[in-house]
């Protein structure tokens, strides 16, 4: 396949016009509870004027992201014209043509009234699999991978989770540079870092002055020099920073290096799974996090995800945890035409449904 500018030049003047105005797409990558969903929220509600869709990739069948940005209540189209369409049959850099390719067509179908695709990635996806479909021929005419943007949680990094201790990886690192022998968790992590043009911190307001500068200079030293990071508490960033990278991801992927650059395909650790739960039985949030985090502490579980149903509550319960962390808050009334049920994504390691009868 030929260069863009070789393309180009193969196409007639009515045609040069139709592939500059490309749709620009931004991916919004980063690991388990980073902060992606929360970034995309506020750039939704803060829009200014822009048209923007966006495609959730949920690990797991319950919705629960994407019914979170539904929620935010930007988007007034639903169904088969929504501007918020959800992938949710597995992680998206290994379902690209099943899933990616078709929701994509659906999309270009509306470019109309489209200016500018956010594609939230799964905290397990890769990003460059994903980017490589931007040169197929179904896609490439119609849009454009505008920019990666990788969210980082500050506060994990600083503590050793997820990626464990900043400082013992450092000096393993300096010590062989031919180690080959990481884990699946921190390779993904690197391929995320390798394919940005953003690095958002988040959660820096969690730690100290001192700490959260000593995370972004270990951050620069896993950067490319171009590579900017930016501080973003709460999703609070202005979108003239997430849009407008023109980057033409895809005519630059020898650059952005990958573990996975040799293989034809990837496989993620078979090991790592999802369980959804859903109960009519309503919660008081303190005493249902209490029960979690005594689940966190006797298996490995990444990620905790739902809705809540709290007694004596109007308003629907969004709880969400990484670690031994976690976070909650109402996000809008229960329907009058929804069943009042507390659903629960559970992300882990070797995860069965009988650790889940302490909750049940």
């Amino acid at each position: 396949m030929g260069t863009a500018g070789e393309d180009n030049r193969r196409l007639s003047p009515r045609d040069r016009v139709f592939v500059m105005h490309k749709i620009p797409v931004t991916v919004v990558t980063g690991f388990l509870g980073a902060g992606k969903t929360t970034l995309i929220r506020h750039l939704l509600q803060n829009n200014g004027g822009r048209r923007i869709a966006v495609l959730v990739n949920e690990f797991g069948e319950v919705g629960i992201d994407g019914d979170i940005l539904q929620a935010c209540q930007v988007c007034d189209e639903e169904g088969e014209d929504s501007n918020i369409l959800e992938l949710a049959n597995g992680c998206l850099c290994c379902t690209v043509q099943e899933e990616f390719l078709p929701t994509m067509q659906q999309l270009l179908q509306r470019r109309d009234k489209i200016d500018s695709i956010l594609i939230e990635t799964s905290g397990l996806a890769l990003p460059k699999p994903l980017v490589k479909a931007f040169r197929w021929p179904e896609i490439r005419t119609g849009a454009t991978v505008d920019g990666v943007v990788t969210v980082v949680d500050c506060e994990a990094l600083a503590n050793g989770e997820l990626v464990g201790d900043l400082d013992a990886l450092e000096a393993q690192r300096q010590a062989d540079e031919s180690l080959e022998h990481e884990t699946p968790i921190e390779e993904l992590f690197e391929d995320q870092l390798a394919c940005a043009d953003l690095v958002l911190l988040t959660k820096g307001d969690r730690v100290d002055e001192a700490t959260q500068n000593r995370v972004k200079q270990w951050l620069k030293g896993e950067l490319p020099e171009t590579t900017k990071i930016v501080s973003c508490q709460k999703g609070e960033i202005p979108a003239d920073v997430l849009l407008g990278f023109n980057a033409a991801v895809e005519d630059n992927l020898d650059s952005r290096p990958s573990h996975h650059d040799t293989e034809e395909d990837h496989e993620h650790d078979e090991n790592i799974n999802s369980l959804n739960w859903t109960s009519d039985r309503e919660f008081d949030p303190a005493a249902l996090v209490k029960l979690l985090e005594t689940l966190v502490k006797q298996h490995d579980i990444y990620r905790i995800k739902g809705f809540v149903a709290v007694p004596g509550k109007a308003m629907r319960l969004v709880l969400q945890g990484v670690g031994k962390r976690f976070d909650y808050f109402y996000d809008r009334p229960w329907n009058s035409d929804e069943v009042r049920q507390t659903k629960l994504v559970f992300i882990g390691q070797d995860l069965s449904e009988e650790m889940l009868a302490a909750i049940a």
